[in-house]
């Protein structure tokens, strides 16, 4: 199971934007995270078709599950 922490921001034109992050530390400390994603904003280091990162908008950890299966 591969989990993924995702931050979610909202550029200038209101659009939502994820960054993602491989195997996040749990549980995951909010205020961490929203500490870090407000550094992410201040330093203006993203821009998008749909501007640059405004503010956060959520976080979330999606976890993903695979099976293979062989075809012969």
């Amino acid at each position: 199971m591969a989990k993924i922490l995702e931050l979610l921001f909202l550029t200038e034109d209101g659009k939502s934007i994820a960054l993602s992050v491989a195997d996040p530390i749990e549980p995951v400390d909010v205020e961490k995270v929203k500490t870090a994603m407000d550094t992410i904003i201040a330093s203006n280091v993203f821009t998008t078709a749909s501007g640059s990162f405004m503010s956060a908008k959520g976080v979330r950890v999606v976890e993903r599950n695979v099976s293979e299966y062989e075809v012969n």
